[in-house]
């Protein structure tokens, strides 16, 4: 059986080690013996000037690496403060953007303060609702200590929001008209046609519309774009507060009356500040007809009285 033969080999490190040293001995006798133009500067030719071409090249790629980090260095610490700069800006826009919805709101309640001038009123912030889209029925952040009282009126926006149903010290429930267990009698602004409005959260949320039954009028005498109030003869709501236009209307079935739909005046979805009315409807003090006998029995008690 043949031995195989074996092979010695010259490790690579071992061969660099080598070649390095060769080439340092190569440079320190051309350098000691300044022999130029002879041999050993034509080897140095062909074999230093590429290596120190490569090396120029190598280093310079280095270089521009380095130059490319700084920069990239620098441009990533410049948009950190852009980015920074970017979010202090957006925070101060919607500060802004929230100061000036407030004051459009505070505005709108001012506006609507002026607009019924004889009433004492006092702003509330709404302070959370039932679930669901709408401020169907909802609380405020005053109550018996501000004077609020229940069956008092709560308008905001443009016109009538609800009652107030409940109390506490500093807090009060109210519920809207468009609630379901809402009902109002209100009147058409222009021809004092009264009819009964009725909170209705499914039409609210189809059509963002309430309905309104039993108007006894003339053919044509309420159109759709009529202002819908509160009125007289409403044992809790106050006289003529703004509930909503007519958008729709129809003759009923019966030929005497009309039934329809109404948009409310007010923003239902976006609820923040309310003004509560605190003067309160009293039904007693409804001017009684002279020719009654109520007010004959009065006056004629008032002179016996005037006699003794």
């Amino acid at each position: 059986m043949k031995r195989k033969s074996t092979k010695h080999s010259i490790p690579t490190r071992y061969t660099l080690l080598i070649l390095t040293g060769f080439c340092i001995i190569v440079m320190f006798v051309s350098f000691t013996l300044n022999l130029s133009g002879g041999p050993l500067n034509t080897v140095a030719g062909y074999v230093f000037v590429p290596m120190q071409k490569g090396i120029n090249t190598i280093g310079t790629w280095f270089l521009s690496r380095a130059d490319d980090l700084k920069s990239l260095r620098d441009v990533m610490q410049e948009n950190r403060k852009l980015q920074a700069e970017v979010d202090k800006l957006t925070q101060e826009l919607s500060t802004i953007k929230l100061e000036q919805y407030e004051l459009d709101n505070l505005r709108e309640l001012m506006e609507l303060d002026q607009k019924y001038p004889s009433y004492e009123k006092v702003a509330a912030h709404v302070i959370g609702n039932d679930s669901g889209n709408w401020f169907s029925i909802f609380l405020i952040d005053k109550g018996e200590n501000d004077g609020i009282e229940k069956d008092m009126n709560v308008i905001a926006g443009s016109g009538l929001v609800g009652i107030v149903i409940d109390t506490g010290p500093n807090y009060a429930k109210v519920r809207s008209i468009i609630d379901d267990a809402s009902n109002v009698s209100g009147m058409s602004l222009s021809s004092a046609d009264r009819c009964i409005i009725s909170g209705n959260l499914a039409t609210m949320n189809e059509q963002q519309v309430i309905g309104f039954t039993d108007l006894k009028c003339d053919d044509d005498a309420v159109k759709t774009g009529e202002q819908m109030v509160t009125s007289h003869i409403s044992d809790k709501y106050l006289e003529g507060i703004l509930i909503g236009y007519v958008s729709s209307i129809e003759r009923d079935s019966n030929n005497l009356t009309y039934s329809g739909t109404i948009t409310p005046a007010v923003d239902f979805q976006h609820l923040r500040e309310v003004l509560v009315i605190l003067d309160k409807k009293n039904m007693g003090d409804k001017q009684e007809d002279p020719g009654s006998q109520n007010t004959q029995k009065k006056t004629k008690q008032q002179k016996q009285e005037g006699g003794q």
